[in-house]
């Protein structure tokens, strides 16, 4: 028989699989020798006390011959000579699924994205992090994968009411992330693993006869009784199609910008904007497992921090243990910072982005800005270029140490940083906006007292992190999804304001990929 069963183990145990075996049998009064397998169905750990325990529930196959997990299979049909045609605008998870998802049920979809390959892209990367060159149609959120493929890879979502989080992590597993994600509390890939996915995730739509058109930036839309005809790229061509799935991710200010001018409907938005905190692994570990060395059953420790300070939430956003902060500019004279890990998670540092939320009515202050759907937009922009010059150029970042950070002093000098183009000592008080500043000032204090070692000057606080999400929003019908003005262009994922991280935006590609589905197919 099978069955499931919840266990509560020490990391090494939970790494031995004979201990494991033997744990099943002796919950359910059998023979070692009667457990001829397990699958892991979930895993987390509970380090909240001094002793660290691993809890697994597992699917025990007692007396009876063990099977491998069963991995959910797809049929991506062949749409070469398939009818209905949708272009897709991004090659970030929302459109890259949303793709599969319309081979599926029978639409040849067409990527136009912007930027490079996976391949290509390394190289306009190497060229800002090492040369502070940016590549404004190829860097961190520009290229194939999007903004996801160097954002850590980090699969964990609340999102559930949002679509299928199983099928996404199902289909990752498909194309050629390990088995764990599927049941891993917070699954993670690793930045260096998901080139090599989203590569086959390209193979396969263009096997099935969809198209995949790379350095395809779209500048304009033909539009007629409310409906866009074609699409026009920068390099003159044109694209026709029955819909359009606007999938650009929330850096692409050139397609709010096009928006606007050409009356479409968009709304400012509220958003975080603040810091990334590096601290030493070995001490994050040391605070969060309460031991001097985690050792060598326990992954790198992370943390999540949360803090209101005068009515404003203060939180850690999207926490890398292990991990490099990398510059995250999508053009010259802006500094944007960000970070990841590879998947093992073996860099000496932790990072964190450290943020504040920004509400309409801390920029938005008069009757006249009021109509001004770019404002937050236009915020953001502000903060990034006060950054930059702040930095001294080549995307060097402004930096200071924590404690220095709260009580407005300059550094002296800087611990050693995972960010590459280098650190320049300045008063962060003085880069930021007074509100921001103000509550991470008080926040880390405060985070000082939830976490002991955290409020600490071994910790370098890095300007700026603010793509935390899109300024603004491209409103859609709730129910069919599409622009309410322009009928076949359905605003998708974190550019337009309805997702936030890999799954949430994959999840938003397949929903508005069925809803064109239906109606493109009856």
């Amino acid at each position: 028989m099978q069955q499931k069963i919840s266990l509560k183990t020490l990391p090494s145990e939970a790494a031995d699989d004979s201990i494991i075996k033997r744990l099943i049998a002796n919950s359910c009064s059998k023979k070692v020798s009667s457990v001829s397998g397990y699958t892991i169905t979930k895993r987390s750990i509970d380090a909240r006390a001094k002793t660290i325990w691993v809890n697994l529930t597992v699917n025990a196959f007692i007396d009876e011959p063990y099977h491998h997990r069963e991995i959910q299979t797809f049929t991506f049909n062949d749409i070469r000579n398939a009818p209905k045609r949708v272009i897709i605008i991004g090659a970030g998870p929302a459109g890259l699924f949303a793709a599969l998802q319309l081979i599926e049920t029978g639409i040849k979809p067409i990527i136009l994205e912007r930027g490079k390959d996976v391949r290509a892209r390394r190289r306009d990367l190497a060229a800002l992090n090492k040369e502070g060159i940016v590549n404004p149609e190829s860097n961190y959120c520009f290229g194939e994968g999007g903004a996801g493929t160097y954002s850590d890879g980090k699969l964990y979502t609340r999102s559930n009411k949002r679509g299928d989080i199983d099928r996404i992590l199902n289909l990752f597993v498909h194309f050629g992330a390990e088995e764990k994600i599927l049941y891993e509390a917070h699954p993670h890939i690793g930045t260096n693993k998901l080139p090599h996915i989203i590569t086959e995730m390209r193979k396969r739509i263009l096997d099935c006869g969809g198209e995949f058109l790379f350095e395809k930036k779209v500048v304009d839309f033909e539009i007629t009784n409310e409906k866009i005809k074609a699409v026009k790229t920068a390099d003159g061509n044109t694209f026709t199609a029955d819909a359009f799935i606007l999938a650009t991710g929330h850096s692409a200010r050139d397609i709010f910008e096009l928006l606007h001018t050409k009356n479409i409907l968009i709304e400012a938005k509220p958003f975080a904007l603040g810091v990334r905190v590096e601290h030493p692994q070995q001490l994050i570990d040391s605070v969060q497992y309460h031991c001097d060395a985690r050792g060598e059953f326990l992954p790198p420790a992370s943390y999540s921090l949360v803090q209101q300070v005068n009515n404003r939430g203060v939180f850690s956003f999207c926490m890398c243990p292990g991990g490099i902060i990398a510059p995250a500019a999508t053009t010259s004279g802006e500094l944007v910072v960000n970070g990841w890990s590879p998947s093992k998670r073996n860099n000496p540092y932790a990072n964190s982005g450290m943020v504040v939320q920004i509400e309409l009515s801390d920029v938005i202050k008069n009757e006249k800005m009021k109509g001004d759907a770019l404002a937050m937009m236009r915020f953001q922009q502000m903060v990034e270029q006060k950054s930059f010059n702040a930095g001294g150029g080549k995307f060097v970042a402004p930096a200071q140490r924590m404690v220095d950070f709260s009580n407005k002093k300059i550094s002296a000098d800087l611990p050693d940083c995972s960010y590459q183009p280098g650190l320049n000592s300045v008063q962060l008080n003085e880069v930021l906006p007074d509100f921001v500043y103000s509550a991470l000032a008080k926040g880390f204090v405060e985070f000082g007292k939830k976490m002991k070692g955290y409020f600490t000057n071994d910790a370098v606080v890095v300007a700026t992190e603010s793509r935390t999400s899109s300024p603004v929003r491209i409103p859609r019908d709730a129910g069919n999804l599409h622009h309410p003005q322009i009928k076949n262009l359905y605003p998708c994922a974190e550019g337009a304001g309805y997702a936030g991280g890999i799954v949430s935006a994959a999840m938003d590609g397949e929903r508005v990929a069925k809803q064109i589905a239906g109606l493109l197919m009856c």
